[in-house]
């Protein structure tokens, strides 16, 4: 069995920074982590890339031979890589007996609760490598400082869960920040536990443009809250202890807790005990540097040749 994560979310949740924390976050606790980015619109990865979607489809062609728009066009391309599943099949072979895989999607909202190729992508790699995968929804903090808002990211979270029917964590991303986006109504766990939505409907009731719709949003309440499937965990990619309990909720969430007992008992034990080195930023400008002298390196390569 092979262990993973797809990471979905809207634009500017924070995927790709995830994606780029999280893998440093696992190299850290013992785990070989290989990144597959299935964004055709991320032409700029902080991240060493073991697949990339651009080897096979880029946007911009396909932007340009039909006369598309980024949605569009992102369509197309999953489109293109759920017919083509064969080539993203042949990449991810290699890496299925060791690895642990973080998959990177694109931003756009509608490949995860109203079009089906994406899920098809996801099912088809499923079954024919047996893999074990939970979908990670980012959600940006932000948005609990906004009622209706925060009802949206509830509404898209219920919709994508149930449109995926994956094992599903949903994140609320860059919540070191969230003090910075105005004080909220109701505590922090009022916003991850999603508990009687009623209370939220005196301030929507103050800003002119809900008001008018409190019908319509009673009634969006009222079904989430029939389903009820939708909370929240919450992630600083800064700090160690939010990544590893969120890393706990995952492993959980997939079985790979239970794929080897022994291991993931060592791994937990980094994550509570040992004084991990742990530095995303620092990390990351370690990887920039790298990636600069590499490019300064080949270019110099050129100029001699």
């Amino acid at each position: 069995m092979v262990f993973g994560q797809v990471v979905i979310g809207p634009p500017g949740s924070g995927k790709t920074t995830y994606c780029n924390g999280m893998s440093q976050f696992l190299t850290l606790i013992g785990r070989k982590v290989a990144v597959i980015n299935l964004d055709p619109a991320n032409d700029a990865l902080p991240y060493e890339c073991a697949i990339n979607i651009e080897d096979l489809i880029k946007l911009s062609d396909v932007m340009n031979e039909h006369s598309l728009g980024p949605n569009g066009a992102l369509i197309y391309c999953m489109d293109y890589l759920e017919k083509n599943i064969d080539w993203l099949e042949s990449k991810l072979k290699p890496l299925l007996k060791d690895h642990y895989l973080l998959f990177d999607f694109p931003g756009q909202v509608e490949l995860f609760f109203l079009h089906s190729n994406a899920r098809s992508v996801i099912n088809k790699l499923i079954k024919k490598l047996d893999l074990r995968l939970t979908a990670i929804h980012l959600v940006d903090a932000h948005l609990c400082s906004d009622p209706g808002k925060y009802i949206s990211a509830l509404l898209l979270s219920l919709s994508t869960m149930i449109h995926l029917e994956l094992p599903h964590i949903n994140v609320l991303s860059k919540i070191d920040l969230i003090e910075s986006y105005g004080k909220l109504a109701f505590n922090l766990e009022y916003y991850t536990d999603v508990e009687d939505l009623s209370y939220l409907q005196y301030h929507l009731d103050q800003d002119p443009r809900s008001a008018k719709y409190r019908k319509l949003t009673k009634e969006l309440c009222d079904v989430i809250e029939d389903y009820n499937l939708v909370n929240f965990s919450t992630l600083d990619i800064q700090d160690k202890e939010s990544v590893g309990n969120l890393v706990k909720l995952i492993d959980k969430s997939n079985g790979y807790i239970f794929s080897s007992i022994d291991s993931s008992a060592i791994e937990f034990s980094k994550i509570a005990a040992g004084p991990l080195d742990w530095d995303y930023y620092r990390t990351l400008a370690v990887q920039e540097k790298y990636m600069e002298e590499a490019e300064t390196s080949e270019k110099d390569d050129k100029m001699l040749a």
